[in-house]
């Protein structure tokens, strides 16, 4: 695990709750393309139900960290990629089962108006520091 500075809210910039503003560190990068709601036999999880594909979109980018020799903990960056702001809560959700609110990394949403396919809800990348 690198270690890595959280600055959840800079003098000037009003706070956040739900990420931090700034995540820096000092280590190997990774980058984790934007994961969708597909389960290792390429099957679509969670047809029209947010909860279910954000649960498996943070899975994806959990065994794609662990591949980079990475963990949330070494996350410093999520953009979420959603077809309905109304899923946040969802992907909030998966997200803390992972990440804990004290380990926020800088994110971005961004609200799309369609992804590869029309089934999928939503898209997360992430951003890694891993210590060398």
């Amino acid at each position: 695990m690198s270690e890595l500075t959280r600055i959840p809210s800079p003098d000037g910039v009003a706070p956040a709750a739900q990420y931090s503003h700034v995540v820096l560190g000092r280590g190997r990068f990774v980058a984790v393309s934007g994961q969708v709601a597909l389960d290792e036999d390429g099957n679509l999880v969670g047809d029209g139900d947010a909860v279910a594909q954000a649960r498996q979109v943070f899975e994806n980018l959990r065994r794609c960290l662990a591949a980079a020799g990475a963990t949330f903990d070494d996350v410093v960056k999520l953009t979420y990629f959603v077809m309905d702001m109304s899923d946040m809560p969802a992907i909030r959700a998966a997200r803390a089962e992972h990440i804990s609110d004290d380990r926020l990394p800088a994110a971005s949403a961004v609200r799309v108006a369609g992804l590869v396919r029309p089934e999928f809800l939503m898209e997360v990348e992430a951003f890694a520091v891993v210590s060398e």
